[in-house]
């Protein structure tokens, strides 16, 4: 069993293949984290210490026990004003206006199977798969109760934490912070991974030793925001890709977070992850309850690279859904690097035509095809095909299109509004402002109040009408600004909105998966500016970055593989001088970082050479002939590209017997040295060949010597190297 309940110590473990999470009811009725660490069958409890703590205060219960201060003692689910003076978990603003609970255990249960929240997306399993932990906490003074939630898949050394808040009380209170999972450490030494960035350059990796303080990351932005990543990892100061404790939290949200890690007075750290806090007031009337978001988390003793190897097994089997959650995708063409918003249907079929010659499998038609839209200043809002502009409606576009061979994909942005369309001239309230105020733009655009049912209602409805003229089979969902100036016209209390929204934003692409579930959904926020595990139950890949260019590619998709498999990255080749970075790299290079990912291109075909396509050609048969592998198969980091002179990394067959070897060199100089690269996760006893060269080597000597690269001439050189176990 993943969960067991002593009576007689009232302590709950929740073992999964490889760790063991322990927390205890003690004599208050408190509820107390024990232990979070490898796997352990004793009780934890000594490692609690009670001593006279100066200036941290006692409660009431314990009398004239002065050892006993909530200030001081691990906890599950910490709350304001219980007196804890950490960061808590849990903040109320009570009917009398105190800011004060004190929840104390009242009841459990555990069930087969994984637990679901309403409206927000979450791991889901069957009952073989995991079992789940209700426990019941009450605050007797104001009624209000929690109840936690744990979902233990045991096969992935996975435990999902969130929480349901009920007000049980007669008065009105509201919620003034609400994170989903606390983590509390006794001792150790650690660091914090942290994944920080802007537009066009996500996801960078960043290790910060845990100091006396408090550390924050977050976004205010009403996404998940480009700036910095909802997912947090502690790890031992020594911790490496290949040994040491490390733990992993992912908010499974799409909307603004807050991530904590401080270290207290005592040495003793806490890590919490949840919502942000600013612009958050959620009212409960008597009756009413509260979901948070789910927060994964996953221990490792053998170091980083295992703990990406459990999040990536998570995500793709218990996250990602439908009919595309782990099949190889379609290897596509997206229009907007060819052609920005200048095309007409004709070009579009061209592009199409000459993607067909090549092997490409679908033509995207991005921004531009609906409403007044020839730049970035016009027309959203209003998605009625531009018969005009196209030279021929939706329906014989797509035809003419499937008649290349090729499937058909088109992009929206359904979120946003520019003032300069219909839909804003009906409707100027539907927009995210503040009366009285002009509002923020970015990119020229406003922000629809999806948090209102009948603005999501009418834009799904017009989306429909676009989707339902012809076969499309791939959708690109983009947004591309922040949320500021929050305010709905219609909502009374203005704390609602941004967690309102993203539910609406959920609603919306449930809905759409519900209708379309042959369709392909690829999320985009101005490239990675939403990648988050709650896109993915809803799209099973996201583009990673609007940068494409492959040397800045490999940094950011370094990044993102930490918390999130390679077959959630869209990736592609894209012309040079890169459209972003004007660096010119060689076509072989662009298109082994490509195929990192879900691999495709973003370019003019009818620019390229005879021998550039001919390129592009091998290209497509060699990921197709790996494709399987690269989707499948375990991930390995062999470099650090912020700090080696070489990007490396590699995908392991889970039977170990196939592996692909991917190297990008990041530096040249004169009289080069030579760079070893050393592979991980294969059998150290067997013979492997190199398909290329017929050469064979031991998987020890790969994975112990290394394997040299070539010191060639030349900027950005690119090595892809395909292992077989030899036979006998």
């Amino acid at each position: 069993m993943g969960i067991i309940y002593d009576q007689k110590k009232r302590t709950f473990t929740l073992h999964t293949a490889a760790s063991t999470y322990q927390m205890q009811i003690d004599r208050y009725g408190f509820l107390l984290h024990l232990y979070y660490g490898r796997t352990e069958k004793g009780c934890m409890d000594y490692l609690l210490t009670y001593r006279d703590r100066g200036f941290s205060g006692n409660p009431y219960d314990a009398g004239r026990d002065r050892t006993y201060s909530m200030d001081a003692l691990p906890q599950e689910f910490p709350c304001r004003g219980n007196g804890d003076y950490r960061s808590a978990a849990l903040a109320v603003l009570n009917e009398d206006g105190s800011e004060s609970c004190d929840l104390r255990y009242l009841s459990h249960e555990i069930k087969k199977g994984k637990y679901s929240l309403p409206g927000l997306p979450a791991v889901y399993a069957s009952e073989e798969e995991a079992e789940t932990l209700e426990i019941l906490m009450e605050d007797s003074a104001s009624s209000l109760r929690v109840i936690l939630y744990y979902g233990v898949l045991p096969e992935h050394d996975i435990i999902t934490r969130s929480v349901k808040i009920i007000n049980a009380g007669q008065g009105k209170m509201y919620l003034e912070k609400v994170q989903s999972a606390c983590l509390d450490f006794v001792s150790g030494e650690y660091d914090v991974l942290t994944f920080y960035g802007r537009h066009a350059m996500e996801r960078n990796f960043q290790r910060t030793p845990v100091v006396h303080g408090n550390m924050t990351i977050g976004s205010r932005r009403g996404t998940s925001s480009h700036q910095y990543s909802p997912f947090m990892i502690l790890a031992e100061r020594d911790a490496t890709e290949t040994c040491g404790d490390c733990y992993a939290m992912n908010f499974v949200y799409s909307g603004g977070f807050k991530g904590e890690v401080e270290k207290d007075q005592f040495h003793q750290i806490r890590a919490l992850l949840g919502l942000q806090d600013e612009l958050f007031h959620y009212p409960l009337e008597s009756g009413e309850c509260f979901y948070a978001p789910e927060v994964i988390l996953s221990y490792t003793e053998q170091g980083l690279g295992k703990l990406s190897q459990n999040l990536h097994a998570c995500i793709r089997r218990h996250v990602c859904r439908g009919k595309y959650k782990e099949a190889v995708r379609p290897i596509l063409l997206n229009s907007w690097e060819a052609s920005y918003f200048d095309f007409t249907g004709e070009s579009i079929c061209r592009l199409a035509e000459h993607a067909a010659e090549v092997g490409i499998e679908m033509l995207v038609m991005d921004d531009g095809w609906f409403g007044k839209r020839d730049d970035d200043n016009s027309g959203l809002g209003d998605w009625n095909v531009n018969e005009e502009k196209l030279g021929m409606n939706l329906g014989e576009l797509i035809r003419r299109v499937h008649n290349t061979g090729l499937k058909f994909g088109i992009w929206i942005e359904p979120e946003m509004v520019n003032e300069d369309s219909d839909l804003y001239r009906s409707h100027p309230d539907w927009a995210i402002s503040i009366p009285g105020r002009k509002p923020v733009r970015a990119r020229n655009q406003l922000v629809l109040d999806f948090s209102r049912r009948d603005v999501v209602d009418y834009i799904y409805g017009e989306i429909c009408k676009v989707l339902d003229q012809g076969k499309i089979e791939y959708i690109k969902w983009d947004i591309n600004r922040s949320i500021s100036d929050v305010y709905s016209s219609v909502k009374k209390d203005q704390g609602t909105v941004l967690y309102d929204y993203v539910l609406g934003v959920y609603d919306f692409l449930e809905r759409l998966g519900k209708r379309y579930p042959d369709t392909l959904i690829e999320g985009c926020s101005g490239g990675g500016g939403r990648f988050d595990a709650g896109m993915l139950y809803y799209t099973p890949q996201i583009w990673c970055s609007d940068n494409t260019d492959a040397l800045d590619r490999v940094r950011i998709q370094y990044g993102t593989s930490f918390g999130f498999p390679i077959s959630a990255v869209g990736s592609h080749v894209s012309a040079v001088p890169n459209h972003q970075t004007g660096r010119l790299v060689s076509l072989h290079t662009r298109g082994v970082v490509a195929m990192a990912g879900t691999f495709g291109y973003e370019l003019d075909l009818a620019q390229m050479t005879s021998k550039e396509k001919e390129e592009i050609r091998r290209q497509i048969k060699d990921y197709r002939r790996y494709a399987s592998l690269i989707q499948d198969g375990l991930y390995y980091r062999l470099s650090n590209p912020n700090t080696d002179p070489a990007g490396a990394w590699a995908f392991v067959s889970k039977d170990r017997r196939e592996a692909l070897l991917n190297v990008v060199m990041l530096e040249v100089h004169g009289n080069m040295i030579t760079n070893y690269v050393k592979m991980q996760g294969l059998k150290p006893n067997a013979v492997y060949r190199d398909e290329e060269s017929g050469r064979c080597y031991t998987g020890n000597a790969l994975m112990k010597a290394g394997i040299p690269m070539p010191a060639e001439l030349g900027e950005y050189l690119a090595y892809q190297m395909h292992f077989v176990e030899a036979e006998g």
